[in-house]
């Protein structure tokens, strides 16, 4: 979205001007505390949208999905030259190879920074697990900015993100209460991808003041669940046919809102370990699949949702593995599901377009049949 770039790359230079370093982040979980505590500035690339940036995306095989090629094309075009390092997440097994990847053929010759996290349940090993990568990173950002992780500082980081995610938890979870269409309110969300924290902590500080008492969304209450809200024009699809989006699951949005808040005090990377484990359940992650299928029921009746979108992208591996599970929980509720599939499209095509109307109409009707 040119809205998007124009502000990421004003961001970059407003810090580069302040001396500060800017990494690339791959999708989805990373622990942005970290960063913010030696003041390294985070630009998420989720693709990005649209087209490749070039022709390097056809330098892996077409199956792997549109966030991998398209953030091949656009490394090697020179998108995020800007920055001073790219950071993989061990998100999929596409992300983690593109650390070699982006080196190799998309001449990145800048650190490639990598973060494993937990694949499993929470438990002693788990939490040394987590540290132990917390600390390399720390080292390798201390590399590239020249000054160590200082743990009071971390600590402040610690307390600026958990104001930031309490903001976001209350935006969706009282969604219904706030006179906001849901394009604005996804474009609030997703500017924390490259806003610097204390701006986007105020913006959403102004946007909360906006939550009343009441419900003001008179739409067909929808639960979203996929990757990520690409292309935003499904918001505005969904809105044209009388719908909203009452409950989130997506991964680039719902599924990193802490369902819980550590303790604070105590060692500040302890803190920052155990909030690996008090995420929403997210198949990026590993974990029990019956334990998200759970999540996933609870969210969609508390928030009052009258059916279920699937929006996964095409070999996004993850997402896929869950869709069969998810199928059969929200078919023993007697939810209606509508199923979408996409490659990071500029715009949906008419025929999705058409299906949405079909479905947020026959969801309306049904919840309003005697």
């Amino acid at each position: 979205m040119p809205e998007y770039t124009i502000m990421r790359d004003a961001t970059i230079s407003a810090r580069k001007k302040l001396g500060h370093k800017t990494v690339v982040v791959l999708p989805v979980h990373y622990p942005r505390e970290l960063f913010t505590a030696m003041d390294v500035h985070t630009v998420e690339l989720w693709g990005p949208p649209g087209p490749p940036h070039g022709p390097d995306a056809g330098r892996i095989q077409a199956y792997t999905c549109a966030v991998v090629r398209n953030a091949l094309a656009f490394l090697a075009s020179g998108g995020a030259d800007a920055a001073d390092a790219v950071l993989f997440p061990h998100t999929c097994d596409s992300i983690q190879g593109l650390a070699t990847l982006a080196p190799d053929f998309g001449g990145w010759g800048k650190p490639a920074l990598r973060f494993l996290h937990p694949k499993g349940g929470d438990g002693p090993a788990a939490r040394a697990f987590v540290r132990a990568e917390l600390s390399l990173l720390a080292d390798r950002l201390a590399e590239l900015t020249g000054r160590p992780l200082a743990l009071p500082r971390l600590a402040e980081a610690i307390g600026l993100h958990a104001r930031i995610d309490r903001l976001r938890g209350d935006l969706l979870s009282r969604r219904a209460l706030l006179g906001m269409g849901d394009r604005d309110l996804y474009r609030l969300l997703r500017r924390g991808e490259f806003l610097v924290p204390e701006d986007h902590l105020a913006e959403l500080a102004v946007a909360a003041r906006g939550l009343g008492e009441e419900r003001v969304q008179r739409g067909v209450p929808l639960m979203v669940t996929g990757y990520v809200p690409e292309p935003m024009t499904l918001l505005d699809s969904l809105a044209s046919s009388g719908a909203f989006v009452a409950a989130d699951d997506y991964a680039a949005v719902g599924r990193r809102v802490p369902l819980s808040f550590p303790a604070d005090g105590g060692d500040p990377l302890d803190t920052l370990a155990a909030k690996a484990f008090s995420m929403p359940p997210c198949p990026t992650r590993g974990g029990d699949q019956d334990v998200r299928m759970e999540h996933m029921e609870t969210l969609y009746r508390r928030s009052g949702s009258a059916g279920l979108i699937v929006h996964v992208q095409k070999f996004c591996e993850p997402e896929l593995f869950d869709v069969p599970a998810i199928r059969r929980r929200f078919a023993r509720i007697g939810a209606p599901l509508l199923y979408l599939e996409g490659e990071l499209e500029a715009s949906l095509s008419g025929q999705v377009v058409t299906r949405l109307e079909a479905f947020v109409e026959m969801v309306d009707a049904r919840r309003n049949a005697p």
